[in-house]
């Protein structure tokens, strides 16, 4: 196996999705403090109360709400809200960490909770409560030796942003993020490794199908936006920390050709275009790619980009390259199976996890090597895991061969990719300890390599276990991956 001296092997986490403590250190409600739990089959919604008292509910979008007229974000007492303890970070955290020092971790991958470090945004001042904990958290890390990889955000702002706001489609955002971002670098001098956004390109994901021209626009003014933020944060950190590195992270929406037809090529090529290195371009690049406006004149949409925008995204590239990698889909034109240009038919040379994912670790391989030759900057593969259906034993045990049979395929990827001329400067395991899923609010879609006592109800111990992989993972990180049989 080929993996350099120093790499960084470690596991990542966020905020809302396992930190807890919604409501506790000073922190203001975020976006997800008000979506409650779901299923694949029945998503996610996020409620709000109306002038008359009356409660209801609406499609928990990942960058905004879209709430009636008069309404307000609302906890309505008769629903569940699985953020809000998700699985307790917040008061187990040197547990936790304990447990990832023991796995051989050399970088945590985590998200600042915007929320409990501005409950209120610039205007009203940084919490020093959300600041201590953090300190804390970094302490306890670097205690073990673990570089803490910090992201900036992921799904996480204070909510008073989109009910008084309208979220990111609203350019006063851009400023309030990059004070938070420049308060946090300068705060927390023990971190080495930043990061702006983490999934940037998210913002697309409710627009795939969208016949919704008013969503679409918004939505891509609302990438705009963070991608001039990310940008503005970039340069800020470069201008006063030289001997920092910060990047920005893409949801790897990866697909293939369902056949060898060309006009399934040509669909696939736009599809990757679209909905991944549309963004990866600008802030690896610092400018909009070639196809940009031929897209923008296909949806129909006229962004606001300013001179001072251009400007902005120009002077701030990114160091690393950060990328998630679960699974890949296939892309056809064939209307036999599917509609023109569909992205994601089922490939039939792969097996699927109990989500349905298809499980390709050729196609990481295959995509590491798209990325650095696109960009020729260092990768990092900061979200890679298998989310399944874990049962807890009654003697403390979980039985998760499926997660190691994913986690050597997908290192041997890694591997080969980098004896082949790929810079990857490190992995980090997502979901290193289970957590609340971001799409659905469930728990039980498990990924960690630590198995946490509660159900998607909140019914728990909270008890940590370690899984079989727990072991699988320490033997590949502490053998710097040189032992994954």
């Amino acid at each position: 196996m080929c993996f350099p001296k120093g790499f960084l092997w470690g596991g990542d986490i966020s905020a809302n999705q396992c930190e807890g403590g919604w409501d506790e250190g000073g922190k203001s409600p975020n976006m997800t403090d008000y979506h409650t739990g779901g299923t694949v089959n029945s998503p996610r919604m996020a409620t709000y109360i109306m002038p008359d008292g009356t409660y209801g509910k609406t499609p928990a979008m990942i960058e905004n709400c879209n709430l009636p007229e008069g309404a307000k974000l609302a906890i309505n007492p008769d629903e569940f809200y699985p953020n809000h303890k998700a699985t307790d970070f917040y008061h187990h955290y040197k547990e936790d960490i304990a447990m990832f020092a023991e796995l051989g971790f050399k970088a945590f991958n985590m998200t600042l909770s915007w929320a409990r470090i501005f409950p209120k945004g610039i205007k009203e001042g940084i919490n020093p409560e959300g600041v201590e904990f953090y300190h804390n958290v970094f302490k306890e890390c670097l205690k073990y030796g673990i570089e803490p990889l910090v992201h900036l955000y992921k799904y996480d702002m204070p909510a008073f942003y989109i009910e008084e706001l309208g979220g990111w489609k609203n350019r006063f955002l851009i400023e309030e993020f990059v004070e938070f971002g420049k308060a946090s670098i300068d705060e927390f001098q023990e971190v080495t490794y930043w990061s702006t956004f983490n999934e940037i390109n998210a913002a697309q994901f409710s627009i795939l199908d969208s016949n919704n021209q008013e969503e679409v626009q918004r939505q891509y003014q609302a990438l705009h936006n963070q991608l001039v933020a990310s940008a503005k944060v970039v340069k800020y950190l470069h201008d006063n920390y030289p001997d920092k590195k910060i990047g920005c992270m893409q949801a790897g929406i990866f697909t293939h050709a369902l056949t060898c037809d060309p006009e399934d090529e040509l669909a696939n090529q736009r599809e990757m275009q679209k909905n991944f290195w549309y963004a990866g371009d600008v802030f690896a690049r610092g400018y909009y790619p070639s196809y940009a406006k031929y897209l923008w004149k296909e949806l129909n949409i006229i962004l606001d980009i300013t001179e001072e925008d251009t400007k902005a995204l120009k002077e701030g590239t990114v160091d690393f390259f950060e990328f998630s990698y679960y699974f890949s889909n296939c892309v056809t034109t064939q209307e036999a199976t599917g509609n023109l240009n569909f992205m994601g038919k089922k490939n039939p040379y792969l097996k699927e996890s109990d989500w349905g994912w298809a499980i390709d670790p050729k196609g990481l391989k295959f995509f590491m090597h798209e990325i650095y030759d696109r960009y020729q900057i260092p990768l990092m593969n900061c979200e890679n895991g298998l989310g399944a259906f874990d049962t807890l034993e009654e003697d403390g045990t979980v039985h998760d061969q499926y997660r190691i049979d994913y986690m050597r395929e997908h290192v041997k990827a890694m591997s080969e990719a980098i004896d082949e001329g790929v810079d990857l400067m490190g992995y980090t395991w997502w979901g290193c300890i289970d957590l609340v899923s971001a799409g659905t609010g469930e728990i039980r879609k498990r990924y960690g390599f630590i198995y946490v006592d509660v159900d998607d109800f909140g019914n728990g111990t909270y008890k940590r276990y370690k899984k079989d992989s727990f072991e699988y993972c320490k033997k590949v990180y502490t053998s710097n991956g040189e032992d994954i049989d």
